[in-house]
């Protein structure tokens, strides 16, 4: 069973930056797909990036493309996500999940994960 636990989220005026961290363990596969999604009440969760391990290729929603970065430390079995140019519509929770390497066929979709952190807050303020 993979454990996930984020941190770095916080509160910021538009236009600044975060970067979120999760920090990976139990999992004993070469192959995996590794995501960050955000959800705010009432809404659905939604697919903001993710990176397929072992080749780092990366994916990303339409709406953050440009702005957010997903990387992975393997030596730290850590994934991050770096949040620049925020806006108030990035409010949100954030969560990161993994999934066997075939989700990152469909790398925005929460069905294909199975693993999950418990999520960091974001908030940006106007």
């Amino acid at each position: 069973q993979v454990r996930l636990v984020e941190s770095g989220g916080g509160s910021v005026q538009t236009g600044g930056s975060l970067k979120l961290s999760c920090a990976a363990s139990g999992y004993t596969a070469t192959s995996y797909c590794w995501g960050w999604f955000r959800q705010i009440p009432g809404k659905e969760r939604e697919g903001v990036a993710a990176i397929y391990t072992p080749t780092n290729s990366t994916y990303y929603g339409d709406s953050v493309k440009g702005r957010f970065t997903i990387s992975r430390d393997n030596a730290k079995d850590t994934v991050y996500l770096q949040m620049n140019d925020l806006k108030p519509e990035d409010s949100a929770t954030y969560y990161c999940a993994a999934g066997g390497g075939w989700a990152c066929y469909t790398p925005l979709n929460p069905d294909e994960f199975r693993s999950w952190g418990p999520g960091s807050q974001v908030s940006v303020s106007s």
